[in-house]
Formats: structure tokens, sequence, C-alpha cells
């Protein structure tokens, strides 16, 4: 029998939000993900490209075991044990949210942006804005402790 191509499928995943799933194995869905947000890096080729590698890189350091994923037709996402942040970019943003902002301790006073909700928190950089790099890490590796906790009381 014939062995069919290895098309991208949609699959759903939490909160029925629809994710590009390659048919074959995790290892090439990470790669696929890792080349769109690298294109999208390189598309941007400004100010906001240049943060958006910075965000992603401050992430793979906080989190060596971070999953990337291209989900919502085009929005770099970050996981591990569920969704920890997303970096959408705007003309005048790069926007870093963390799906379950509203459950971190932000001792530093990051999060500027969505702090009306009752789960997104949300860090918008802009261009020249200075990152803090340690408390950045601090709370994406506080997100993956969430997650995971969360993940081991179901």
């Amino acid at each position: 029998m014939a062995e069919k191509a290895k098309k991208p499928a949609k699959k759903r995943s939490s909160g029925g939000k629809q994710a590009l799933i390659m048919k074959k194995s995790g290892s090439q869905r990470v790669e696929s993900a890792s080349r769109l947000i690298d294109a999208r890096i390189q598309e941007l080729g400004d100010w906001r490209g240049e943060m958006l590698s910075r965000l992603r890189a401050l992430i793979k350091q906080a989190d060596p075991k971070v999953v990337e994923e291209w989900k919502w037709r085009g929005t770099p996402v970050w996981s591990h044990n569920g969704l920890i942040c997303t970096g959408e970019t705007y003309k005048n943003v790069v926007k870093m949210t963390f799906s379950r902002g509203a459950s971190l301790d932000d001792p530093s006073g990051l999060f500027n942006s969505s702090l009306e909700g009752r789960a997104r928190r949300a860090i918008d950089f802009r261009e020249g804005d200075k990152v803090n790099e340690k408390a950045l890490k601090t709370l994406i590796r506080a997100a993956v402790a969430l997650n995971t906790s969360s993940a081991s009381d179901g």
C-alpha cells in the first residue's frame, strides 16, 4: 500500500483552537514551527524582529525543554505542559502574552498590558525598551512551574 504524502493536518488543541500539526513525528512539528518563527523574524526585518528574536532566546534559556509552536494563523507560541506565552508582533509593539499570567507573581512589575483579565497578562515591548532579562526568565520559569504543577494535579 502506498504511503500517503506528509501533509500538515489541522488538529484541535486546548481551548478548541487550531494548531498546525505534522502527521509524521513531533520533531518535524517542532522543526517546522521553529522555521516559521525564524521566517517571521527575518520577514519583520526591523526592531520588532530583533526583539522577537531576543525574547525567543530568553525563553529558551529559561526553559531548555520549551516547545515552539505556530498557531492561530501565524502566532509564535511557546509551551511546556501547556501554553507558556505567545510572541505577537504589531506595528508599534511586540506583545508577550502569558496565558495564565494572572496566576503568576510579578514582583518586578513586568506585566504592563491585559491587566484586567482573569487569566492572561501581557508585556508590551516598544522600540528602544530595555528588557529586564533576569526578571523575565524568572517569570517564564514560574509559568512553566505552574503548568507542570497543574499537569501533575490532574
